[in-house]
């Protein structure tokens, strides 16, 4: 990639597999042992009461805010993917000892569009360009790291700021399982003030009401799983590009060092030659 990793990469996959593996080696056996209606309880659970669970209209909605939601998380993390192969690209001189000067500014400014417009919009040949033309007007190196930190915070802003629907669609799908919950809590104390009798129905209702909460929490913690996972990688990747520019960019920025006030002097002054009469020759005292 062009950036240098300053820790140990994480492998957090691994990790999750052995921790489901060690709880339920230890759990499941505990369950078999302690729990003597296991049978009956399987054997409530028929096809019309997993229907009942899984097929409402609040469910219908919030699968539908479900699959919405990923769609768009899965085409992020596809760009997140295709941003991450402009570290492969030659924008920037990565020799050895390699300087950039300030007359190279423009002509690498220039090769940066052309790459960019060829391979599609890049947040680091965007940060590189931005940059290469705070250092070809100021020619200081300073400025140029103040103009990579400032693009930088400005992506980010703009990757929250286009979230925003995935945020929206990660409140909407447990609000609208409360409202599933609300209305069969309704719909069961409706019918149980109209008597004894109609006590299964009431049950009916709480079931429903239940059923819908419990499909929205589940789909909510799915979402939200995949959404921090996507804002994690989408700042790793903004964090790299501002690395590549340091390293690449920054670091090898060739300032000459400018003349004191004594040189200037020195240069300012006349030089005096041997072969040269003074001016103050001749002239009587």
């Amino acid at each position: 990639m062009g950036t240098t990793s300053t820790n140990k990469t994480m492998r957090e996959g691994p990790l999750l597999i052995l921790t489901v593996g060690l709880v339920g080696l230890i759990c499941f056996p505990l369950w078999q042992m302690l729990d003597p209606d296991d049978a009956v309880a399987a054997a409530a659970w028929t096809q019309q009461r997993w229907m009942k669970l899984l097929l409402g209209p609040e469910q219908i909605l919030n699968y539908c805010c479900f699959i919405w939601a990923m769609f768009i998380l899965t085409t992020r993390f596809w760009e997140v993917k295709r941003q991450q192969n402009a570290f492969a690209l030659d924008l920037l001189p990565t020799e050895e000892g390699a300087r950039i000067l300030q007359e190279d500014a423009y002509p690498l400014q220039r090769k940066v569009d052309q790459i960019a417009s060829a391979k599609g919009p890049f947040i680091l040949a965007n940060m590189i360009r931005v940059a290469l033309g705070k250092y070809a007007v100021s020619r200081v190196s300073q400025d140029v790291g103040e103009t990579v930190k400032a693009q930088a915070e400005i992506e980010h802003a703009r990757q929250v700021t286009t979230m925003s629907t995935v945020n929206y669609l990660a409140w909407a799908i447990p609000a609208i399982g409360f409202f599933g919950t609300v209305r069969g809590l309704a719909g069961s104390m409706t019918i149980a003030g109209q008597g004894g009798e109609m006590a299964r129905n009431a049950t009916r209702h709480l079931t429903t009401a239940f059923d819908c909460t419990l499909v929205a929490l589940g789909l909510s913690l799915l979402v939200m799983f995949f959404l921090h996972a996507l804002q994690r990688e989408e700042e790793a990747l903004v964090l790299d590009c501002q690395q590549y520019c340091l390293e690449n960019l920054v670091n090898r920025i060739y300032e000459p060092e400018p003349l004191d006030d004594s040189h200037a002097i020195q240069a300012r002054r006349p030089i005096s030659s041997p072969f040269v009469p003074s001016q103050t020759e001749g002239v009587p005292r």
